[in-house]
């Protein structure tokens, strides 16, 4: 088994598109604590969206659906799941809420991190929830000719339950101590972690509930308004591609983590700014039409109806496409396309 020392971490030599994204998540960080003490009711409206954005998105990256609005009613507790896919939502949606309102309490473990496997099949009949797997799992790649092809070998299941022990201490280990800056450290935990690959199933899916519990733990509570997991669901192939670029070498400890913590730190600071722009739109009781107006403002060139969704998550379809009808109307936008392939821009 490879060795996980941590403490190598500190002495390594980051370029300056690392030091640049660590910096600017400091700093819009520290935006968004002052936005939370000043208007901290109205950003409520953005917990519940991001909550569902974020259990649709983590379970849609691994195939598992269904309708917009019985995912609204899971995400949100309103009913009880009738089938596999809505028993795994059902389960996704406990655990980011165990993380969201107990996260200061739970330890970076095997333990923990065993029970928070088991609260994600809490609505299913799985003997292996909450157990480390049992047999040999690949992470492979399937063609369009239809071959599939493995790309990396995890751990064997015997070496499982002491590589997770072991990243949980180092990872304590250098936070603790103030050894490791936690924005590096953290994706070199979720990347080990997913390397390791620990269960039989729901390793994709546990190392972002992880990612955001860790985050939360060490001050940066952009997850818990803003779906970390629907921005890595929007770009899958660039995350896909920075973990296996990461993966060379791991078994011989010869990888080299930069590309996944250059990845995972721009999804992180994608989110802050984005919450900077969605606060702007929630912090004034505005209508409809005035909401989607200055969401339009924030776009340059051609944007869809999609991108005016994301900035204004609170307001219904129906209701953004009623006011950017209303838009082109008074010749505020220009639309183009037809279907599908609709596009605005904007007059001036």
């Amino acid at each position: 088994m490879r060795n996980f020392n941590y403490s190598a971490i500190k002495n390594m030599k980051w370029d300056g598109e690392i030091l640049g994204l660590i910096a600017a998540i400091y700093k819009e960080a520290g935006k968004q604590e002052m936005y939370l003490k000043q208007q901290p009711e109205k950003l409520e409206r953005l917990v519940e969206i991001a909550k569902i954005q974020s259990t649709e998105a983590s379970n849609a990256i691994e195939g598992i659906v269904t309708t917009s609005t019985r995912l609204k009613q899971l995400a949100l507790e309103k009913t009880t799941p009738k089938n596999r896919d809505e028993q795994e939502i059902a389960g996704y949606r406990d655990v980011l809420n165990t993380i969201h309102e107990s996260f200061d309490v739970i330890p970076i473990t095997q333990n923990y991190i065993l029970q928070l496997h088991r609260i994600l099949y809490g609505h299913m009949n799985n003997p292996f929830a909450g157990r480390t797997k049992n047999v040999q799992n690949y992470i492979a790649a399937t063609y369009p000719d239809g071959h599939s092809e493995t790309l990396f070998t995890p751990l064997a299941p015997y070496e499982t339950p002491k590589a997770i022990d072991m990243i949980c201490e180092e990872y304590n280990r250098v936070i603790g101590n103030n050894e490791v800056e936690p924005l590096i450290a953290i994706p070199v935990f979720i990347h080990d972690f997913l390397c390791i690959h620990p269960f039989n199933d729901g390793n994709g899916r546990m190392s972002r509930l992880l990612t955001t519990l860790l985050l939360y733990r060490s001050g940066f509570y952009v997850g818990k308004y803003i779906s970390l997991e629907a921005k890595i669901a929007k770009n899958k192939d660039l995350y896909y591609d920075a973990l296996a670029n990461a993966q060379i070498g791991w078994h011989e400890g010869n990888d080299d983590a930069t590309s996944f913590i250059k990845y995972l730190l721009g999804t992180i600071l994608a989110a802050y700014k984005d919450f900077e722009d969605r606060f702007a739109l929630v912090q004034d009781n505005l209508s409809a039409l005035e909401t989607v107006r200055r969401a339009t403002m924030q776009k340059i060139g051609r944007f869809t109806k999609q991108d005016i969704r994301e900035l204004c998550p609170s307001l219904s379809v129906s209701s953004i496409e009623t006011a950017l009808h209303k838009l082109v109307s008074l010749k505020e936008l220009n639309r183009e396309g037809v279907g599908r392939a609709i596009k605005y821009y904007r007059t001036k």
